[in-house]
């Protein structure tokens, strides 16, 4: 069995960056307490329009701030800041970029519509996450997603980097939380989710248009163990993960850190397919 030591936490909310949440909340404690186990993290979150960056004190990481991606043939910068909880003696590295985070909230605008581009967004969050993460030269054991922003991630992993040395030999969790979006995707919602190593073909199951229960599926499908995060989840999307067949941990309540600390364990003790 894989000793996990290394664990990467690809969160959607971190308190006190954004204001208290069930995901916000376990995105700030899940890491620290897993780091008191004595397992090495690294955390990352979106650098939402509403994160007052002076006061946190986030600052431009230069050597890993730089590259383009190309998200439906259009080049998009890859800003990367980083920023410290002193209390949790703990470090977060945010995903920003002007035209998909710098001016906007998180799912919603200021007058509760959904941005019609959310899925594009997630396409930019994770493969920011991914090829920061290649940059650092950083092999997590675990590599655990919370929230729809960070749905496309397995996928990346599975296919697009699963050559790479970071990557390689990670496992993925993936974890379904009560944060449904609404809005369906655009029609060519395949095109921008494709890039070198992700071939149409691995989206076939994906309903058009796509919707929130395609995405997360698409997550279920493509990690290796599922964590209901949430008292109440999408109904079709919690029966689809545990007939899934892959190790899948019930909803823990406060005792969610303990937990995911052992499920780590199991799931990093999984031989591949």
């Amino acid at each position: 069995m894989t000793k996990v030591n290394k664990v990467l936490f690809i969160t959607q909310e971190i308190v006190p960056y954004v204001s208290d949440s069930e995901m916000a909340l376990l995105g700030r404690n899940l890491p620290s307490a897993i780091q008191d186990k004595g397992r090495e993290i690294r955390t990352f979150m979106p650098k939402w329009g509403n994160i007052n960056e002076r006061r946190n004190q986030l600052h431009e990481v230069i050597r890993l701030s730089g590259m383009n991606l190309i998200i439906d043939d259009t080049d998009h910068p890859l800003i990367i800041k980083v920023a410290s909880i002193q209390s949790a003696r703990m470090q977060v590295y945010f995903i920003d970029n002007d035209d998909y985070f710098q001016n906007r909230l998180q799912a919603c605008d200021e007058n509760g519509n959904e941005y019609e581009d959310n899925d594009e967004r997630a396409v930019f969050y994770a493969r920011g996450v991914l090829e920061t993460v290649k940059k650092l030269r950083w092999q997590p054991d675990i590599i655990h997603c919370h929230g729809w922003i960070s749905a496309l991630a397995p996928l990346y992993i599975k296919r697009a980097y699963r050559e790479e040395p970071s990557f390689r030999d990670s496992k993925v969790v993936y974890s379904l939380y009560d944060d449904d979006l609404q809005q369906k995707f655009a029609p060519d919602f395949a095109n921008r989710v494709l890039m070198k190593g992700v071939t149409k073909k691995d989206l076939a199951g994906v309903s058009s248009p796509a919707d929130f229960v395609a995405l997360s599926k698409l997550a279920i499908d493509y990690s290796d163990g599922i964590v209901q995060q949430s008292e109440h989840v999408n109904e079709e999307v919690l029966a689809y993960a545990r007939q899934c067949g892959k190790p899948f941990l019930e909803y823990q309540g406060d005792n969610f850190a303990e937990a995911c600390n052992d499920f780590y364990d199991l799931v990093g003790g999984e031989e591949e397919e």
